[in-house]
């Protein structure tokens, strides 16, 4: 949209619970206009719904925070959005995984859909259309009372849409630990044609492995007809997210890693794919294979501790070094093979909020 250049029939709205049906002339009545109700509490399994409107129109900006930003009050807290009188959410995400930082942990950072300008508060910007309706919930399952929520979601009603315009998603999955020898599934498949928008995850790496790097597994797309193996492969986790040969704390617009906590092992990244669009038409699944890496004397030690990893690969450094371990005949003697970097299969805690548009405002 050209900032000199004002649509027709295109109205601004701010809905908050000074005005929580964003309606004209009726923001900021309560207090006699002095700040009567800028906040409100929420309950032990209740739902307050923070947006209900009708008529076509586009969410720009959800802005949000909340008195306890603890990791369980902030996995605790469900944020559902449903498009055009849907019964089912196209967004159903933990309130701190949804804003672009999973773990339930919270810093300072910006990139061009989510930011935290001073790690207190939570912004998304991300373009939400709708033809009919939209609206939007926030759920307390903590057992605990939620004393201050504070919320603004800022919209344009009367935008018309293409027929080509697309539905906002959101789908969150966790596994704690990831079953072993297989991918940590970010988005199961969804049916329909649409983009990928990007994804953030979150991984507690497991202590058992004794600071052994987890993040060599590739990210993985299927679309359409694939089967056994995907049209998208990349090359490891932190090539994933533009840096490589480790993964520290940064923030960028479309790439980063705003928590790479060694100490208690938790790193919580993202990549957006807006420079760089993933289409698909019928379907489309995306993964990340749980594998990690070190020297292959360090997977011998693991092994003999007992703990549970499937050894995949092994480089040498050397020229025409690189074995591949699962094209050898079972079982491997890891042992006998050359000393180098051994990548193998691991377990930890991972978890995901996948964010893509969708041609219809359910998934299915």
């Amino acid at each position: 949209m050209n900032l000199f250049e004002k649509p027709k029939h295109v109205q601004t709205r701010w809905a908050s619970f000074e005005n929580i049906t964003a309606a004209p002339g009726a923001g900021g009545q309560e207090n006699q206009g002095a700040k009567g109700h800028a906040f409100d509490s929420l309950e032990p399994g209740e739902t307050k719904t923070l947006l209900n409107v009708t008529g076509s129109g586009t969410i720009t900006r959800i802005w949000l925070t909340v008195a306890d930003r603890s990791p369980e009050m902030l996995r605790a807290l469900r944020l559902e959005l449903f498009w055009d009188g849907a019964t089912t959410p196209a967004v159903s995400v933990p309130l701190g995984d949804f804003f672009g930082i999973g773990l339930g942990r919270t810093t300072a950072f910006e990139c061009a859909l989510f930011s935290s300008p001073e790690g207190r508060s939570f912004n998304a910007f991300v373009p939400m259309p709708f033809r009919t309706a939209a609206k939007v919930t926030l759920t307390n399952t903590a057992t605990t009372r939620l004393s201050h929520l504070f919320y603004d979601i800022d919209l344009l009603l009367g935008a018309e849409h293409s027929p080509e315009t697309l539905y906002f998603h959101a789908l969150f999955r966790e596994e704690s630990p990831n079953t072993l020898g297989e991918d940590f599934v970010i988005l199961p498949k969804t049916l329909g044609s649409g983009r990928f928008l990007g994804c953030n995850l979150g991984v507690t790496a497991d202590e058992r492995y004794e600071g052994a790097w987890w993040g060599e597994g590739e990210v993985k797309v299927w679309l359409g007809d694939d089967a056994t193996f995907p049209t998208l492969c990349g090359t490891g986790a932190e090539d994933y997210i533009g840096t490589g040969w480790g993964q520290g704390a940064y923030a960028q617009r479309t790439q980063g890693c705003p928590i790479a906590d060694s100490t208690n092992r938790q790193w919580a990244f993202y990549r957006y794919h807006l420079d760089d669009p993933v289409y698909f038409d019928e379907s489309i699944q995306v993964a990340i294979q749980t594998i990690g890496g070190t020297d292959k004397t360090k997977v011998l030690a693991l092994q003999e501790k007992d703990v549970p990893l499937i050894p995949v690969s092994i480089d040498t450094g050397q020229q025409g070094g690189f074995l591949k371990l699962r094209d050898l005949p079972l079982p491997i003697d890891l042992a006998a093979q050359p000393d180098g970097w051994c990548n193998f299969w691991r377990q930890d805690a991972w978890s995901g909020t996948a964010y893509f548009y969708l041609d219809r405002p359910e998934r299915a």
